[in-house]
């Protein structure tokens, strides 16, 4: 069974919730996940893990509204837990990040380099919360023969997405989904997730189940 690493956390979200909803829907498929909020303790080292998810909301909280929540989630990412990340995928390992996770890390130049995009305060905004229609793309392993389906969440818009990337999902014109090789590793970027109602779509579902095989190398055999 492959091991995944779960970075959870962060305001705004039911994160304990969203996590332990991956949690059980890529044990589906072999995937045993332990779940932590502390992010910097957990990357101190480098984890015995195949796969590394990063479900969190933990930025620098730079501009004055988010005062408040400094003392708890303010996040600046250490070099080590950095190094960690990028060893990770050195070694070939897998890196799923989902929703906040374009946020995530903004004191660090090369996470967007990584991830493929990243948030632009104050460039970046999301859809209210509600029903919005998903767009799939192309025959990447990931998304080959899954219908466009319908799933209660955030659309995230104007994020700065790295010119190579090719979505395999959208809504609203916007590239919610991509997968790509880093180093020896790969990343795969899921801007969906808000709360556990995302969860809710069956094809959702597979669609996160097949990209836990993917980043594993593995053959990606779910079918919807």
């Amino acid at each position: 069974m492959a091991r995944n690493l779960i970075l959870s956390g962060g305001p705004f979200h039911d994160f304990a919730a969203t996590s332990a909803a991956l949690a059980e829907t890529l044990a589906e498929v072999g995937v045993e996940s332990e779940i932590t909020e502390d992010i910097t303790g957990a990357l101190a080292e480098p984890p015995e893990v195949q796969l590394i998810t990063v479900n969190a909301l933990r930025w620098q909280m730079t501009p004055d509204r988010f005062a408040d929540l400094r003392p708890r989630w303010r996040l600046s990412l250490p070099a080590a837990a950095r190094t960690t990340l990028l060893d990770h995928l050195d070694q070939g390992g897998g890196l799923l990040c989902l929703h906040t996770a374009a946020i995530c890390f903004d004191d660090w130049q090369g996470w967007p380099r990584v991830l493929g995009g990243c948030w632009s305060w104050p460039k970046s905004h999301h859809t209210p919360l509600g029903w919005t229609g998903v767009r799939v793309h192309g025959s990447h392993p990931v998304v080959a023969g899954l219908r466009d389906f319908d799933v209660v969440d955030e659309v995230y818009g104007d994020l700065d997405v790295l010119p190579d990337v090719e979505p395999l999902a959208s809504a609203n014109g916007r590239p919610l989904v991509w997968a790509r090789p880093v180093r020896r590793g790969r990343v795969f970027y899921d801007a969906l997730g808000h709360d556990t109602r995302s969860y809710d779509n069956e094809i959702h579902r597979t669609l996160l189940r097949r990209a836990a095989l993917w980043l594993l190398k593995r053959p990606v055999t779910v079918r919807e």
